[in-house]
């Protein structure tokens, strides 16, 4: 990876529809050599995927918490990560070092949805052990872009 990968990641982070032309252009080089670039960035798996950013208060989904999840047998329980994982409104999965096994973030309409979310989804997991939660009152920021240096 060089300077030139790096500004096409950067362009592609701030907004992923950007077009092949407009990224050559800002870039300086010739749209086809951009497009090779991007196609061995996604065959690397640096480029992992291209999605969207939706605005969690205009689709209902107002409330963000982090739950905190012990569970039973091995440190690393693949099992049930993976089960964690499949829940719906669990949007991050976090192995994590401390007394707790993970960590994950979840979103939710309201309490009484984060609520039920917890003892019909998550608790039901056989390898959990407990939970506790903690609600976000207000994001100062939230980002998913990297900061990649030149």
């Amino acid at each position: 990876m060089d300077g030139k990968d790096t500004e096409i990641l950067n362009i592609l982070q701030t907004n992923s529809r950007t077009s092949n032309a407009e990224i050559a252009r800002q870039v300086k080089m010739a749209p086809s050599a951009v497009l090779e670039r991007i196609r061995r960035l996604e065959e690397k798996r640096i480029i992992k995927k291209y999605t969207v950013q939706v605005n969690p208060s205009e689709v209902d989904k107002n409330l963000l918490a982090f739950v905190h999840v012990r569970a039973t047998g091995p440190v690393v329980d693949q099992k049930t990560a993976k089960l964690l994982a499949k829940v719906p409104d669990v949007q991050e999965v976090h192995l994590v070092a401390g007394e707790d096994c993970f960590l994950i973030k979840v979103r939710a309409k309201n309490p009484e949805e984060l609520s039920r979310l917890l003892r019909t989804k998550i608790a039901v997991i056989p390898s959990i052990s407990s939970t506790s939660t903690t609600i976000v009152l207000e994001t100062v920021k939230e980002e998913s872009e990297l900061v990649i240096e030149k």
